[in-house]
């Protein structure tokens, strides 16, 4: 008994290593090769204020969340981010190809989400930033990209990558 659990240990834990190193593999592959900050538009969120990310970005990391209202996997990471904002972590969004800012914001209103939204109505910022899949998290620091990843997170994992993008 005791040997088929230690077997049974060992494959696990190379199972999680597997995954492990695929999804960071895949992140690599799949992550963009962000713009010069300084040469974006300027950028507006759906209440009209403007939006700096090298400003939000000089203090801590800032989390750049692109979503979409018609993307599956947003409907669950959406709410995690929203925890983030409440719990005071820098977080601004950008809303892919969602609507209009009144209907953007109609919705935002009715979920009571707490983070800024900047509508990426046509898909221009997204675009110059090579986003390719929603959800995807870009986490820039002192106006630098030091993370990213795509797809489905925890908020526990985004907590770590912000920890983690302040050394």
């Amino acid at each position: 008994m005791l040997k088929r659990l230690r077997k049974w240990s060992k494959e696990l834990i190379v199972l999680i290593a597997i995954f492990v190193i695929a999804s960071f593999a895949m992140d690599r592959w799949r992550q963009p090769t962000p713009p010069v900050l300084t040469q974006l538009p300027a950028l507006y969120t759906v209440e009209d204020k403007p939006v700096s990310l090298i400003a939000l970005s000089q203090e801590k990391p800032l989390l750049v969340y692109f979503w979409a209202t018609w993307c599956g996997i947003c409907k669950t990471t959406t709410p995690a981010v929203n925890t983030l904002a409440q719990d005071g972590y820098n977080v601004t969004t950008i809303a892919i190809r969602s609507g209009d800012d009144a209907k953007l914001l109609r919705g935002i209103n009715a979920k009571q989400w707490g983070f800024p939204v900047i509508n990426d109505n046509n898909g221009m910022v997204s675009q110059q930033w090579g986003i390719s899949a929603t959800p995807s998290f870009v986490i820039l620091y002192k106006g630098e990209m030091v993370s990213f990843t795509s797809g489905w997170t925890s908020s526990w994992g985004l907590k770590l990558r912000l920890w983690w993008a302040s050394f």
